[in-house]
């Protein structure tokens, strides 16, 4: 889409509030912390530990969805009027290239297209040593905040 400003409002959103949005939530079951944005992207970080692990170890496909479903979301819902609107999901994908067996991944949620009524984002989840861990097609339904 360009480096132009996305968020609702022209500001980069609040991180830290980003992050405590999903206490009591499966983000916060799964360690989800958002970390970092720029103009028109956000990325966050998820332990791979024995919340998110398979029994063989490896970073669950399931959280991998799960992880980019929430950043898309949240990303989603900063670049809309929040006391109007929200995003819910209506269809993922993603592809799981390689393992993630220890430390944190990172994901990078960038919007392809946002739209009145839908938006569609594109995650990238990469490991540490940023290689390219999953990529997710993410689309979004934008709904009055009464509908939720």
């Amino acid at each position: 889409m360009g480096n132009e400003m996305i968020w609702w409002g022209g500001q980069r959103p609040d991180l830290a509030a980003m992050t405590r949005g999903g206490e009591g939530s499966m983000n916060g079951y799964l360690g989800i912390e958002f970390i970092d944005c720029g103009d028109d992207w956000i990325k966050a970080r998820m332990p791979v530990n024995e919340r998110t692990q398979q029994p063989f170890g490896r970073l669950h496909g399931g959280a991998s969805v799960a992880f980019a479903e929430t950043v898309g979301s949240v990303a989603a819902g900063w670049c809309v009027d929040r006391t109007q609107q929200v995003g819910v999901g209506m269809e993922i994908n993603a592809n799981h290239i390689r393992p993630a067996y220890s430390g944190w991944v990172y994901a990078t949620a960038r919007p392809e297209a946002l739209g009145r009524t839908t938006q569609v984002w594109t995650i990238r989840i990469e490991d540490e040593a940023e290689r390219l861990v999953c990529i997710s097609r993410f689309t979004v339904a934008v709904i009055p905040l009464d509908r939720k």
